[in-house]
This record gives C-alpha cells, structure tokens and sequence, in this order.
C-alpha cells in the first residue's frame, strides 16, 4: 500500500508502552509525528528517542504528539528506555509500538527490503488533526534525523494552512514568507497590510503575516 501526502492516515490497533492504543482515537485532535526507528538498544535510535522526548513542550506548543515504532517488543522497549533516559537526560513521555509481526510497520511502508528486510527505516510521517498525512521523510538506519527541522516542518505546514503564502528556503517561524501566485497584488494589498517586496511577478516576500 503506498501512502501519498493527503491520504488518511491508515488506523489500527496495537501495543505500546503505555497500554494499547487504537491510533484514531489516540490521535484526537493533535498532531502527529509518528517515526520507526531500526532496533532498541541501538546508538543512532537511543539519541533520535533522547532528543524526541526533550521536545514534548516544543511538540505540546504546536498541538502535537510522538508516537515511536520498531519490530521489537512492547517488553523490550520498556527495558531499553533506561538506557535512553540515563543517557540522553530525558523522560521518554510518549508511547512506543511493539510490532514483532511487523503488522503496522508494513501498513506504513516502513520496511524497505533493499535497505533491511529485517528492521523498519527512519521513516517520519506527520499528520494533522484531521488524520491527513501532510509530510513524510525516510532516512537510512545510518543517519539520525534532525528533528528541529520536523518541528519547522510543522510550523510551515501550520501557518499555511491558514494564510495564502508558503515558506522559503531555510525558513524559521517569524522570517519573511512568499505570497502564493494565485494571490493577485489587489488581493495581496489586503491581505498582507504590513506591505510586500516584489522581486519578480512570481516572487513576492512579505512579512509574516501571524507575527
């Protein structure tokens, strides 16, 4: 099953460290990230599972949530989050999947054979408070993610929602954003009242508009 960016994010049941979830119900009306990670008491996951639970505020700020997966068991990452928390100083507050039959991480595409057959990529979706999935980033199980660049993701994702612009190139919450072209300079005029810089016809920077 191959999933594409507006799609609903496939449902299900399973087990996690915090009790057994059904997905859409666990979801609610937040945010997602929901990532897979290649194996427990591994140094590349240790850090990425670290790091993802020092962001809970940053997360809660944007209405949002982690939900974590690997082919290991419920019993297994229970043991291995202490390792994570006395390693990385960090309070793993979010639920972590067991899928030992590989059932979830096959519905999301997170086993790529050519990569491992064995244990899930680095696989990102985040999905919005409607169940969409908006974004989706597969890294090798080499490489750690960087997962500021997931939260401006969202915060690009967010305020684009609600404004007819798009973000730039290497752009953070608060700089300058682009008009989107379908917005005429009449239009823009309203819009965007702290004014625009027009570079081109089709390239148009404004402040941001929610700052």
């Amino acid at each position: 099953m191959s999933l594409l960016l507006g799609d609903t994010a496939p449902d299900f049941e399973a087990d996690t460290t915090q009790g057994r979830i059904r997905f859409h119900d666990w979801i609610g009306d937040d945010w997602v990230v929901f990532f897979s990670h290649p194996a427990d008491f591994t140094p590349v996951c240790t850090t990425e599972l670290g790091y993802t639970a020092n962001l809970k505020d940053k997360l809660a700020e944007r209405g949002a949530k982690a939900l974590v997966i690997s082919v290991d068991t419920v019993e297994q990452h229970n043991k291995w989050i202490a390792d994570i928390e006395d390693t990385q100083n960090a309070v793993v507050n979010f639920p972590i999947i067991g899928d030992p039959e590989k059932t979830v991480a096959t519905l999301y595409n997170m086993i790529h054979p050519n990569a491992d057959a064995k244990v899930t990529v680095r696989a990102v979706y985040v999905i919005d408070n409607n169940k969409k999935i908006r974004a989706s980033i597969i890294y090798p199980p080499s490489a750690g993610r960087n997962f500021d660049e997931i939260l401006r993701l969202i915060d690009s994702l967010q305020l684009t929602d609600t404004q007819k612009v798009a973000t730039p190139v290497n752009w953070q919450d608060g700089d300058d954003v682009i008009i989107g072209p379908s917005v005429t300079n009449e239009e823009a005029d309203k819009l965007f009242p702290k004014g625009y810089t027009e570079i081109r016809p089709y390239l148009r920077t404004t402040p941001q508009p929610n700052k």
